[in-house]
């Protein structure tokens, strides 16, 4: 199997276990607010929903895509959340356009550069960011109506992502990255260790994949995590990070999102 369509299973199973905490709510928890403010567990599903059928097109169409840049920014939410849906057909929407993601993602050449909000990605680093969004706004999901979901090793995807974005984190920040390396080791949910940065660096992260995601997917702030930081830039990184592309945002205040 190829790494892309080892990445195209990892997101299939992750679309999947979100797809087993949703299927069966009442329609009174598909409108449980998240602690994204101002979105229901429905308007979760239906960001997902535009921009898994967002992605689809980007493979198969890209000037189509690019036309759709300009009213998507016009009025982001209107335009993604599907609120005109009830939640049968919002899940119904969604099964279909992440079916029809898996299927043209098969069919992506080797070094082709699909293009996306931000800069352009290989395939495979494509189909991994959805899996990020995918898990991340399941996080706010499964914070919303209590439900569980075990982690399991297709975090490391997200670990990857959060490592590689330190520079980004700052950049988008406008602010220069501290000049020190961090190592990064994590505890995977099975157990293994995952280790990123220099054998040698001064500073380091150390703790469970877990908690790292979700502080690098700002669904958790560092205080409210086992994750141990060594050094002033490797808290400063934690206190920061931000995995995913956009405008600069903040995550929770310490205390804001607790685990449990």
């Amino acid at each position: 199997m190829t790494e892309l369509a080892e990445t195209a299973a990892d997101l299939a199973a992750e679309h999947e276990a979100l797809d087993a905490v949703v299927a069966g709510l009442s329609a009174e928890q598909w409108a449980t607010p998240t602690p994204s403010p101002g979105w229901t567990v429905a308007d979760q599903i239906g960001h997902l929903t535009y921009f898994d059928g967002a992605a689809a097109t980007a493979i198969t169409d890209e000037a189509a895509f690019a036309a759709s840049i300009g009213p998507l920014l016009e009025d982001m939410d209107g335009v993604t959340l599907h609120r005109h849906l009830a939640p049968a057909e919002l899940l119904a929407a969604w099964r279909a356009n992440r079916r029809r993601l898996l299927e043209v993602a098969a069919g992506i050449e080797p070094g082709r550069r699909v293009p996306w909000y931000g800069p352009s990605m290989s395939g495979r680093s494509f189909l991994t960011a959805r899996l990020m969004e995918t898990w991340a706004h399941g996080q706010d999901v499964v914070d919303a109506v209590g439900a569980t979901r075990e982690p399991t090793d297709r975090l490391r995807h997200i670990c990857q992502i959060g490592f590689i974005t330190r520079k980004w984190t700052y950049a988008n920040r406008k602010e220069e990255q501290p000049a020190v390396d961090v190592r990064l080791e994590l505890t995977s949910p099975s157990g293994d260790v995952w280790r990123w940065g220099p054998d040698d660096a001064p500073e380091s992260v150390r703790g469970p994949a877990l908690d790292f995601c979700l502080v690098v997917t700002q669904r958790r702030h560092v205080d409210d995590t086992a994750l141990q930081t060594d050094g002033p830039a490797a808290r400063d990184w934690m206190e920061k990070a931000q995995a995913f592309a956009g405008g600069a945002t903040d995550g929770p205040p310490p205390g804001g999102r607790s685990l449990t």
